[in-house]
């Protein structure tokens, strides 16, 4: 084995261990989060400030299942990152230490509304999103090397960045709400309804980037339909928000299959 082989492997296990390490801390911070191990569940953290009926971009309570599916995910991930192929390994090398760095984002967001530093949260949860960005980013110019890494790596990661889009809109009008802002003189569900715009351009733009990766665009409509079961549902009640929500979740949904559809068109057309 030469010395470059060697180095190499000495910096693929340093990373390796990385990522178990940060994924234990990302897990201990969850289990945090939901009231285990001495922790405040987050819709009851930062005197409700995230809660269901806090603000008109709060989802309902069931999107937040979508963490179960995030957390197994990366659970599967760090178990995979430890055994990659030849075609992977490459990847690997340049995804470990940004994974490794949302989930210790994650960690540290949760211990920030534990506190009740919901400005802190914000902050936390913006890098969080642009971390995620960056991983898309790699995820983009390199190939899955098979259908398991497909699901646990690009599936995974892909519902992680879209439920941050839609979470990092629901932080910032907690923020805002929790420190008094009233609508500067506009009605709230202007903002409410023109920041559902935003999510679902976003949404959209993303979709454009990544040529319609549906893990991403799903997670978003997820986000964007539980905002509008709890505005239909539960008070605050706000059919403009409810609607808006709605209209966004498909509007991107519908984009992503199109997008879908004639990148595989097209990718079929270069093969033949």
């Amino acid at each position: 084995m030469t010395k470059n082989q060697t180095d190499m492997r000495a910096k693929d296990r340093s990373q390796q261990i990385i990522v178990t390490a940060s994924f234990l801390v990302c897990l201990v911070g969850s289990m945090i989060g939901v009231g285990v191990l001495g922790g405040t569940p987050i819709a009851s953290a930062a005197d409700g400030a995230l809660a269901a009926d806090a603000t008109l971009l709060a989802p309902a309570s069931g999107a937040f299942s979508v963490w179960t599916v995030v957390y197994l995910g990366l659970a599967g991930y760090t178990a995979l990152q430890w055994f990659p192929t030849a075609a992977s390994a490459a990847r690997q090398r340049l995804l470990r230490l940004p994974v490794a760095g949302t989930m210790l984002l994650n960690a540290t967001w949760i211990l920030a509304v534990q506190a009740g530093w919901i400005w802190v949260s914000v902050a936390v949860i913006a890098a969080l999103l642009a971390l995620l960005c960056r991983v898309l980013v790699i995820l983009m110019r390199s190939r899955a090397s098979g259908a398991l890494e497909r699901l646990l790596v690009d599936g995974t990661l892909g519902i992680y960045l879209g439920w941050v889009c839609v979470a990092t809109a629901a932080n910032v009008a907690a923020a805002l709400t929790s420190s008094g802002f009233d609508g500067g003189g506009l009605d709230p569900e202007w903002w409410a309804v023109s920041t559902l715009v935003v999510v679902g351009g976003i949404g959209i733009a993303l979709a454009a980037r990544s040529r319609g990766r549906i893990a991403v665009a799903a997670a978003i409509a997820w986000g964007l339909a539980w905002i509008a079961v709890a505005r239909w549902a539960t008070t605050p009640n706000s059919e403009p928000t409810a609607t808006a929500a709605g209209a966004a979740a498909v509007a991107v949904l519908g984009v992503t299959l199109v997008l879908r559809v004639r990148a595989a068109r097209q990718t079929g057309a270069v093969r033949a």
